[in-house]
């Protein structure tokens, strides 16, 4: 197949083989050892996507991880993943990638218009538009969600896999460029552990930039096998550093398999490892700065680097004529490669003409190799649509603040441009590091100084770019570690490479222009001048946030949301940082930085899941009883961290509703069982636990007999109830207390916070017993008569009186009987070992069936505590109810010297009567069962304008009040006892009901009993 018109013929190995791909529905072909981007720039493809905001045509700007614009979706079906940049995309064989956010094509994109209406969409316009009229809000809302976001999730599960990996080292490195394998190789050389990262497939980081140079190819494949054949060093490409947390706690992403087709990935795709470094050493290299000129944001408009990498690395011709507009020595590199590939170069800088040229500087080999170069002059106007074409060039004023003369038109069809280089501390500031301002090099580098984890900065990301200093830096980074860790190193010198004569030093400083001018002052024109490409963000928008008073660094980024796309302004942040400080009038250092937050690129949600998935997804919490459960017909939910009977299904055809209400009666008419035992539990021993529990509920526990139990109220600081249960006395300092299933690992951790940070001074030990004991729920008019011939003591109610317990035999296993009830019938809680559960509870079960007794679940024992009016905290309550609130002031010792949230219950405001309170509610029509969240309001209530005045919080239809009921949380409702409201559904329906109190079955047994008398 005949090698496309823009190969340069070199760079890929000899021989690559000849891949085919599809982009936006043609078929393509590339080289083996291309990317994406590469390949689709040998195809003459520059435009790729369209901008977030205003979607104007956006092509390859980079040829990194920093890429702004090239952002497509890849894959099909199970293995499509969107928000990919081409630049990281290495190609295989049938790659489908397609052109994101646009629609209905990337040719013609329906939301282009908002490029035409721009000036009427300037930054922080969401802010002003959508905020009135208030009512219009969900329309709002409804366009807003179609127009956000960027990618299309996949519609289908992730076919891939994906694993997690767990290390230790006493050397990280991040970059495998001249710093880090010079770092590696010392540290590696001295029998450390050493783990060493690069995101690219191949290490060397910016040689492989270069023209072909032997000496330093050999040079760098000799470090990389010595590196390879170090037991102690373990060198991972296709690698990244995404996230630096404290105490050197890495996260690092492995593309195992990202390069190959689906169908040959034989291992996993991708490889999350978790690594706790001793020491980090931070050798990211740097990023090439752009310039911030009008229409800056055209297909074809690139960094000079990158146009040098795809040149030099991937032996493709971005264009074949090129302009490069520069305000420093570096990218005249660029040039010099392009014009010996063939390509016709012309050069736009910034800087006055010097009075000298050196023959050696890169200017003067510039010019000698008869590349004609437009000193002082700017780009001002960039032509072409969907590709440059041309552009326009005029001359500097002597300060640079204007253009002026005779406009030149240079035909082109890219722009290579450098505005320097910004060193690349996205790792280091997410290790809470500071940066200063190097006023030389007009950026940001690592303050050393200052660092909170133990990390050393070496190379370009720590502002050093010449060749040798880099080696240097990553030695001296090594031993500096080394020296940390107290590992003697080698002496022995990492050789530099040989001097390469087309890397020059930069002889003349760069002219520092952030906003370069043209024919109209900046944002008052139709030229946009865009410093942060993702997200559209102009210099005019800069202007105007300081016009507006949003000078923090903080308020200046979310205003512009400058730094807020997936590429964390990995080129846009300094120039936005420059162009607040000038107009501001003060100095960069002066105007702050934003942190760089974890991932440094993005990871994808199959790699943080890892082989946590389905089935996997988290531990399942059985009880022991759970075998007999499935066996009888058990439907399962997730409750609490619990597997647990949401209710029992006799035939294939019974519905949820009506297997509940059979269980529900029958436990009312006979008894019911109810495997409890995922009730947390925790024993409470010392000769201060009394006192701790004083402290810790709000009514009275050292009057508590041994013997006893007592139903207890948790509050917190605010006066908030946080949870509920009953606490038993086993002894004179021995208690055991039960918490909300839910609950259980929230309560104690709260309470070891007490014991050990405010109470240090009592005699306590708590310790969990969860799993330690199964808890059987027997309860019911007939418990009594199934629990007596399993056990040789009285448990009828004068032996064994509600609210105590007593150790006995069930069924020759030793137990803790409980007389406790949550549905209100005669109940007992057996606890037993847990290897006896499902023992006893089959013991039990057998004994029942003489009384019809029914095995119940979750759903049945809401209904039924309902019925008692028993709240569940955390349903009935959200956090911001008191005692008082719930009806359960009779719980609180007020005379109690202190509890925790005594003075929280003092505030004037809970004592309002207007405050919403927990109360009944019965339906008018009786057969109507109220929604739980459905709003409550007054009769005649307007939808959309009048408030409502409470919420409804738990609502069932009852087998033995024959009626739906609910519990609310009304404003004032203890005092709208026997008032009419509204439920309102969401449908516009409403139900009328009426306010009653909470003891709904107490209520009903009252009725009858006076219909009886």
């Amino acid at each position: 197949m005949p090698e496309s018109a823009n190969r340069t013929g070199h760079a890929l190995p000899p021989g690559a083989k000849t891949l085919r791909f599809r982009f936006n529905g043609k078929t393509y072909t590339g080289l083996q050892g291309d990317t994406l981007a590469s390949a689709l720039l040998a195809n003459g493809i520059h435009f790729v996507g369209r901008s977030f905001k205003y979607h104007r045509p956006r092509g390859i700007f980079s040829a990194g991880s920093e890429e702004p614009n090239a952002i497509v979706e890849t894959g099909t079906g199970g293995y499509a993943e969107p928000n990919v940049r081409a630049t990281e995309v290495e190609l295989y064989d049938g790659l489908v990638a397609r052109s994101q956010n646009c629609w209905p094509s990337l040719d013609f994109d329906v939301l282009g218009i908002n490029s035409l209406i721009s000036r009427f969409i300037p930054a922080g316009f969401y802010y002003k538009t959508f905020m009135w009229p208030r009512s219009f809000w969900l329309k709002y809302e409804h366009f807003i969600r179609q127009s956000a976001g960027m990618g299309e999730c996949p519609k289908e599960p992730d076919a891939e896999h994906y694993e997690k990996h767990h290390r230790h080292c006493d050397v990280l490195i991040a970059g495998a460029g001249p710093a880090g394998l010079a770092a590696a190789l010392t540290a590696g050389r001295s029998g450390a552990r050493v783990i060493l990262v690069d995101e690219h497939p191949y290490t060397g980081g910016q040689l492989n930039d270069r023209r072909n140079s032997p000496a330093t190819e050999s040079w760098l494949q000799q470090i990389t096998t010595e590196l390879a054949m170090l037991p102690n060093v373990r060198l991972m490409l296709r690698t990244t550093l995404c996230g630096y947390y404290d105490h050197n706690f890495c996260i690092l992403l492995e593309k195992v398999s990202d390069h190959l087709p689906p169908s040959e990935r034989q291992d996993c795709r991708q490889r999350l490892w978790k690594v706790r470094a001793k020491q980090v050493i931070i050798a990211s290299g740097a990023f090439e700065r752009p310039l911030v000129f009008a229409d800056n944001d055209r297909p074809g408009v690139m960094l000079a680097s990158a146009v040098r990498s795809y040149i030099n690395r991937y032996g493709v011709l971005p264009a074949q004529q090129l302009c490069v507009f520069t305000n420093n020595d570096c990218a005249y590199q660029t040039a010099l490669d392009a014009q010996l590939a063939g390509v016709q170069v012309q050069i736009i800088d910034l800087r006055p003409q010097p009075d000298t040229l050196p023959a050696d500087s890169l200017p003067g080999l510039a010019q000698a190799a008869g590349i004609h170069i437009h000193w002082n002059c700017a780009i001002t106007a960039v032509h072409g649509k969907t590709q440059v074409k041309a552009v326009t060039v005029q001359q500097l004023s002597d300060d640079g603040s204007k253009v002026q003369g005779t406009a030149l038109t240079l035909d082109c069809q890219c722009i290579a441009a450098s505005g320097g280089w910004t060193p690349n501390v996205s790792l280091f500031s997410q290790a809470r590091g500071k940066l200063q301002f190097d006023e030389a090099q007009q950026h940001f580098v690592p303050d050393s100084g200052v660092a909170i984890n133990p990390n050393i900065s070496a190379g370009a990301c720590n502002g050093r770019f010449d060749l040798p200093g880099c080696i240097s830096e990553g030695e001296d980074a090594a031993r500096q570690a080394l020296d940390a860790l107290q590992i003697s190193n080698r002496k022995q010198p990492v050789a530099a490479p040989p001097a390469d004569p087309e890397d020059q030093p930069a002889q003349f400083a760069p002219r520092t222009l952030w906003a370069v001018p043209c024919d109209h002052p900046i944002g008052e024109g139709p030229k946009k001048h865009f410093h942060e490409l993702q997200n559209d963000s102009t210099a005019a928008d800069i202007a105007l946030a300081a016009r507006e008073g949003f000078h923090s660094v903080e308020h200046l980024k979310r205003y512009t949301t400058t730094g807020m796309g997936t590429d964390q302004g990995k080129t846009s942040n300094v120039n936005a940082l420059a162009l607040m400080a000038e107009y501001r009038r003060l100095p960069i250092a002066a105007v702050g930085t934003t942190r760089f937050r974890q991932p440094y690129t993005p990871v994808t949600f199959g790699a943080i899941a890892g082989k946590d998935l389905q089935n996997l997804f988290a531990p399942k919490r059985h009880t022991t009883i759970q075998p007999w459960h499935d066996q009888h017909g058990a439907v399962m939910e997730d409750a609490g961290g619990w597997r647990r009977p949401r209710y029992y299904q006799q035939h294939a055809g019974e519905s949820m509703h009506d297997a509940v209400q059979r269980e529900c009666a029958q436990v009312r008419k006979t008894a019911g069982m109810v495997d409890a035992s995922t009730l947390g539990k925790i024993d409470i021993q010392g000769k201060d636990t009394a006192e701790f529990l004083e402290r810790i509920y709000t009514n009275r526990w050292h009057n508590l007999a041994v013997g006893q139990c007592r139903y207890g109220l948790m509050l917190n600081e605010q006066g908030m109830v946080i949870d509920d249960g009953v606490t038993s006395r086993i002894g004179e300092h021995h208690f055991h207390m039960t918490t909300t299933t839910g609950g259980a690992a929230r309560v104690y951790q709260i309470l070891e916070d007490y014991r050990q940070t405010e109470w240090p001074e009592l005699d306590v030990y708590l310790t969990s017993v969860t799993e330690q004991w199964s808890v059987i729920s027997l309860s019911g008019p007939s418990a009594e008569a199934i629990l007596q011939p399993l056990t040789n003591q009285p448990v009828n109610p004068s032996a064994f009186p509600e609210m105590s317990w007593q150790a006995m035999d069930i069924a020759g296993v030793p137990a803790r009987v409980f007389r406790i009830s949550f549905s209100g019938e005669a109940g007992y809680e057996i606890n037993v070992p847990a290897r006896y559960g499902q023992y006893i509870w089959e013991q039990i079960w057998q004994q029942g069936q003489a009384f019809d007794c029914v095995a119940y679940g979750t759903e049945s024992i809401h209904l039924l505590r309902a019925e008692m009016g028993f709240i569940i905290v955390g349903q009935d309550s959200d956090g911001t109810h008191t005692p008082l609130d719930l009806g359960m002031q009779w719980i609180v010792a007020s005379d109690k010297a202190d509890f925790v949230g005594k003075r929280g219950l003092q505030r004037s405001v809970f004592s309002q009567s207007n405050r919403k309170q927990l109360v009944g509610l019965i339906p008018t029509d009786s057969s109507k069962t109220l929604p739980e969240g459905a709003q409550v309001v007054l009769p005649g209530a307007v939808q959309g304008k009048d408030k409502g005045i409470g919420h409804i919080t738990s609502a069932y239809f009852s087998p033995t009040l024959e009626s739906g009921f609910a519990m609310a949380m009304v404003a004032g409702g203890r005092q709208r006892k026997g008032e009419t409201l509204e439920v309102m559904l969401l449908n516009g329906e409403r139900i009328a009901v009426t306010v009653t109190g909470t003891r709904f079955l107490e209520t009903l047994q009252q009725t009858e009993q006076q219909e009886a008398s």
